[in-house]
C-alpha cells in the first residue's frame, strides 16, 4: 500500500530519523524512496553552482544516513520554491506518502513565516507524515487511529493495518471522540467501548490480521482529546483523515479555515507530541 515514498529533506529537522523508524516496520521494507532537496532560484551562475554543490552534499549525506539498498533509494535535486516543488514532485511520482519535517507553527504564524509543510498540507492530495522538529521519535509499535464514518478515516485505518500487519508486538489503538459542548470529557474502554458501531469494521479487520487492538470511545473536544490520548498512551504514530474539502478548480485559492488552523487535522498537526500521518481520500 505504501510503495513510493517522497522524503523531503531540507538538511535540518527529523525527516530522516522518521524514515528510519518507519523502515523498521516489516511492511515498509520494500518501499522505494526518493530523497528530495530543493534549492532556491539564484541570480548568477556562480551562486547557482554554489547552491547545487551544497544541495548535492545534503542529498548525499541524507542517502548515506538512510543506509538502504541502493536499488531502493534515489536522490533528486530541484530548483524552485520548496512548497511548489514538493507538491509537483509528489504528483509526478504519484507518491504513496510524503515525509516532511515541520516546525509546528501555529495558525497565522505559519502563513506569515511561509511554512512549507503548511502549504503542502493544504494543497497536496497525497498522504503526509509530518514530524515536528521538537519531538522525540519513538520506535513505532503503538499506532493510534482516529475514526469516524468518513472515507478519510477509512483510509487512515487501511494505512494503520498495513503498517501493523506483520509487526511483532504492535498494537492498534482505535479512538472515536464525539464532541461534547459541555466542556467535560470521558473515555470508555474495553467491552463497553467495542459496542461503538464506528469500531465494527476496524475490530473485524484487526482480528482477521491477528493485530492486537484496544478501543477508546470518548467525548470531549476531539482535537485536544486526540493529542492528550496520544501523549498519555505513549503513541509512536497518530493517523487521522484529512479530507480535501475543496473542488479542484479552487486548488489555487487559500483555504482560510485550514490556513488559520481551525480544522481538527491542523490542530493535531501542530500540538500532538508524536508524528502525525494525515491520510487523504482516494
Amino acid at each position: 500500500m505504501i510503495e513510493k515514498i517522497l522524503l523531503a529533506d531540507s538538511g535540518t529537522g527529523q525527516s530522516e530519523e522518521m524514515f528510519k523508524a518507519l523502515a523498521e516496520i516489516p511492511s515498509m521494507q520494500r518501499a522505494l524512496v526518493t530523497v528530495l532537496h530543493v534549492i532556491p532560484p539564484q541570480i548568477t551562475a556562480a551562486e547557482m553552482f554554489e547552491q547545487r554543490e551544497k544541495g548535492g552534499k545534503i542529498l548525499a549525506n541524507a542517502i548515506q544516513a538512510l543506509n538502504l539498498d541502493p536499488k531502493r533509494v534515489s536522490g533528486m535535486l530541484r530548483e524552485g520554491d520548496p512548497k511548489d516543488v514538493v507538491c509537483k514532485v509528489a504528483d509526478e511520482m504519484d507518491a504513496d506518502l510524503i515525509i516532511m519535517g515541520s516546525r509546528g507553527l501555529k495558525r497565522l504564524v505559519s502563513i506569515l513565516e511561509n511554512s512549507v509543510s503548511q502549504y503542502v498540507f493544504q494543497l497536496s492530495s497525497h498522504p503526509m507524515l509530518l514530524v515536528r522538529d521538537d519531538i522525540y521519535i519513538k520506535k513505532i509499535n503503538r499506532v493510534m487511529v482516529a475514526l469516524d464514518r468518513s472515507e478519510a478515516a477509512s483510509q487512515s485505518l487501511k494505512l494503520a493495518l498495513f503498517l501493523l500487519r506483520d509487526l511483532k508486538g504492535g498494537e492498534l489503538i482505535l479512538t472515536h471522540i464525539s464532541p461534547d459542548l459541555t466542556g467535560k470529557s470521558y473515555c470508555a474502554s474495553g467491552a463497553e467501548s467495542e459496542q461503538d458501531p464506528v469500531f465494527a469494521t476496524a475490530v473485524a479487520e484487526a482480528k482477521k490480521l491477528g493485530i492486537a487492538y484496544r478501543c477508546l470511545s470518548c467525548a470531549g473536544k476531539p482535537a485536544e482529546e486526540l493529542c492528550r490520548l496520544a501523549d498519555e498512551l505513549n503513541v509512536g504514530l497518530l493517523l487521522l483523515g484529512s479530507p480535501d474539502r475543496r473542488p479542484s478548480i479552487a486548488k489555487a485559492l487559500p483555504d482560510l479555515d485550514r490556513l488559520l488552523g481551525s480544522s481538527l487535522s491542523d490542530y493535531v498537526r501542530v500540538h500532538a507530541n508524536c508524528p502525525v500521518l494525515l491520510a487523504r481520500t482516494v
